[in-house]
């Protein structure tokens, strides 16, 4: 069976950086990809896809990257379900990173310096 997904957005807000109760990194991020169509009003919609990284991908997206970053990641589709406070079951499906790469410029010393970025996971 195969379960990969590859994506390519911006990030709709910052990094939400955690740490679990052994210390591992975890970062929830929100990526709005595109559609590749427009709608019945000239608009391009965008999907905002739920996405997890762990480690130091977590880490490393945490210190340089913002709402509006340009990111790329591979990974696969996962699904969990939780219940609520008020009893309902929620169900939710995730992207859990596998790779991440920073494609916008990342914050440099001097200036006008672009570096890109790709960290691999397990």
């Amino acid at each position: 069976m195969i379960n990969q997904v590859t994506l390519v957005g911006r990030l709709a807000r910052d990094p939400d950086l955690k740490t679990t109760t052994e210390g591992t990194s975890v970062a929830h991020i929100t990526l709005a990809v595109n559609r590749h169509y427009r709608n019945h009003n000239g608009e391009i919609e965008a999907d905002f896809v739920q996405c997890t990284l762990w480690r130091k991908a977590a880490e490393n997206t945490n210190q340089y990257c913002r709402k509006g970053s340009i990111v790329g990641i591979t990974g696969r589709l996962q699904t969990r379900n939780y219940e609520n406070k008020e009893g309902k079951r929620v169900y939710v499906t995730e992207v859990i990173a596998e790779t991440i790469r920073f494609l916008g410029a990342k914050p440099a010393a001097t200036g006008s310096e672009q570096k890109r970025e790709e960290v691999q996971i397990g």
